[in-house]
């Protein structure tokens, strides 16, 4: 799907263009679920880590997604999901704190575990001209893995930095990357291995398009 020569991309909405987009999965999380505290071991130091990772993004001037579920709270927005995680009370408010959005920043509501199920994320993506997607968040062996392999069937390049996926055990971490690597061909690396260029957003000039362009690459591997 190319978009048409002029369009303003989602009404003014999206006007960044990279090549190169972050998505942030599940990270407003309240945690207040049975192994909750198991995970949050682990997310407290990726948080950490994934909060670094955006700031050099940020000033790279590639694009923050948040993909986060909305946690079946069907009348909730992003923002009241947001809210809500920073109660006093809730276990994942330290998280929260860490990784909260910024202005510039976009939100994509998901209803399952995939990113890309029934949400706008495809569309998001092709307006920004995003080929290839850094994965962060959590839990890596569930719902960063199956965004990982839905981005994967729709042929984006991936980049996963080891250190900023959590999951309950280290143990099904460790498979979740060893599986999004020799399946998904994706890059897992530490986050500081990552590099940005400082002139990482595209010019204005319309690119052609997207899903060929990255289908021919696939098809030459």
């Amino acid at each position: 799907m190319s978009v048409k020569k002029n369009s303003h991309d989602l009404h003014g909405s999206a006007p960044e263009k990279s090549d190169t987009a972050i998505l942030l999965i599940d990270v407003i999380n309240d945690m207040e679920f049975p192994r909750g505290k198991a995970l949050l071991r682990f997310a407290n130091q990726a948080a950490e880590r994934i909060a670094k990772l955006k700031q050099r993004a940020r000033q790279a001037g590639i694009p923050v997604v948040y993909v986060n579920d909305n946690f079946g709270r069907w009348k909730s927005d992003f923002r009241r999901i947001v809210d809500h995680c920073l109660q006093d009370e809730i276990a994942g408010k330290c998280v929260a704190q860490l990784l909260l959005p910024s202005e510039e920043d976009y939100f994509v509501l998901k209803p399952k575990h995939s990113g890309f199920f029934s949400t706008s994320l495809d569309i998001l993506l092709n307006y920004l001209g995003a080929s290839k997607l850094i994965l962060c968040g959590f839990a890596g062996d569930i719902c960063v893995l199956y965004t990982a392999n839905d981005a994967y069937m729709r042929d984006y390049d991936l980049v996963i930095p080891r250190d900023c996926i959590a999951s309950e055990t280290k143990a099904g971490n460790d498979l979740a990357l060893q599986h999004m690597k020799r399946f998904l061909r994706a890059d897992v690396r530490n986050s500081v291995a990552i590099r940005f260029t400082q002139k990482a957003a595209r010019d204005q000039k319309e690119p052609s398009s997207r899903k060929g362009r990255r289908s021919s690459s696939k098809s030459s591997r």
